[in-house]
């Protein structure tokens, strides 16, 4: 695969090259394309000498009166001949050119000429990174399909400490790895389901102010929505409390406690052909929670809990003809656990990981996890990010559905 490297201007261009290394190392092809801005910081011949290629640094960059035509449509070829557009440091500036369709030069005007996947991974001030405006255009590019290398948190190049510093270049080249595993564009192979996907933690009040939770982000499950969406599928996504932008078209129910996930999925289990259960739903809630904040005392507390709605549970008793999903995190016994909890809930699949090791899980962007399924099979998904996880677990559930039809 090709790769276009777009280079913004700010401290962190200094990593894109590393990233053209290391995107080399997952064996892509780098065309790098340097903004004005970021010749500020970093000189073409750094990635010349790793690329192996020219660099492209301007509309006109090296044109001579009889060679203006064709480089005046150069963004046009390098824009059909790349495969995947990644952006990084992708820079506050660039980000509003590139949500408003502004176009002034080389990398925004093929920008507009990109018809495949586009990768962005911002770099910039926390406050810059919290900013409405920024945050109004992060939502555009999203719901345009772009795929987001979240920042990271740490000391910024300003002074400061938070979030705002450029994802490490080897995260960046596993997301873009990870485009591998993408189905085509043409491959709408869901096409006619109704997929119901859970996502994200729910929250149980103790009081008018705490609450039960966990570390689920949510973001399995909104990949998953989103894969399914590209896929053809009419989606709908019940959601507990989380800080994501939602796929475009998809239809999301927002919910905070298990109670009011349980109700929101028996609304719409009628519409579903297929559910998947990657919410990771509280086990205990406390009933009959105060509306007013308790008060800290020298005295000890002790609370009454009682366990919550088991929603997958009644999802296997109701399913009927429909394909069950379920997910389970766990911190041993990964498939053991998994084949109870198949045979239990009455699920056809269930997706395991263990959320005890680094990097994976809850709140990482990748995942690794192992496809439990109704016939027998355990089938191990080596680590990749969680975009392309969610498409190898469609894959599996497709096969599935065949297999179990041949089998009644």
């Amino acid at each position: 695969m090709n790769v276009a490297l777009g280079v913004g201007g700010g401290v962190a261009a200094y990593k894109a090259a590393e990233l053209a290394r290391a995107l080399m190392e997952h064996g892509f092809t780098v065309q790098a394309i340097l903004t004005d801005a970021a010749r500020e910081f970093i000189q073409p011949l750094t990635f010349a000498a790793l690329t192996g290629r020219k660099v492209i640094t301007g509309l006109f960059s090296g044109a001579s009166s009889e060679d203006t035509l064709a480089s005046s449509v150069e963004h046009i070829r390098v824009a059909q001949e790349h495969d995947v557009l990644v952006i990084a440091p992708a820079t506050a500036d660039l980000l509003a050119k590139l949500a408003h369709g502004l176009a002034g030069d080389f990398l925004t005007t093929m920008y507009l000429a990109f018809t495949g996947p586009v990768v962005l991974a911002p770099a910039m001030n926390s406050n810059m990174w919290n900013h409405p405006a920024l945050r109004e255009n992060m939502r555009i590019l999203r719901e345009r399909g772009h795929t987001i290398v979240e920042p990271e948190d740490g000391p910024l190049a300003c002074g400061t400490i938070g979030p705002g510093r450029l994802a490490e270049p080897e995260k960046i080249a596993k997301v873009v790895a990870g485009l591998r595993n993408r189905p085509a564009a043409s491959k709408r192979d869901m096409e006619g389901e109704t997929v119901l996907i859970t996502a994200g933690p729910t929250q149980e009040p103790l009081d008018a102010v705490r609450y039960l939770s966990n570390r689920s982000s949510g973001k399995m499950g909104y990949a998953l929505a989103q894969a399914a969406r590209d896929r053809g599928a009419r989606v709908i996504l019940v959601s507990g409390p989380v800080h994501i932008d939602p796929p475009k078209d998809v239809e999301i129910v927002r919910v905070h406690t298990a109670v009011e996930m349980r109700e929101a999925v028996m609304d719409h289990l009628d519409e579903a052909t297929v559910i998947v259960k990657a919410a990771a739903v509280a086990d205990y809630q406390r009933l009959n929670a105060p509306n007013h904040k308790v008060k800290k005392t020298a005295a000890r507390l002790s609370l009454e809990l009682d366990p919550t709605p088991d929603i997958l549970a009644e999802l296997g008793r109701k399913k009927g003809d429909r394909l069950l999903v379920g997910f389970a995190a766990e911190t041993e016994n990964l498939i053991e656990e998994a084949r109870r909890k198949l045979e239990s809930k009455n699920c056809d699949m269930v997706v395991a990981n263990l959320v005890s090791q680094e990097g994976e899980g809850f709140e990482s962007d990748e995942n690794e996890v192992v496809l439990v399924l109704r016939t027998g099979e355990a089938i191990p998904v080596k680590r990749a990010p969680k975009t392309a996880i969610a498409h190898r677990i469609f894959d599996e559930m497709i096969k599935l559905r065949l297999a179990l039809h041949s089998l009644r």
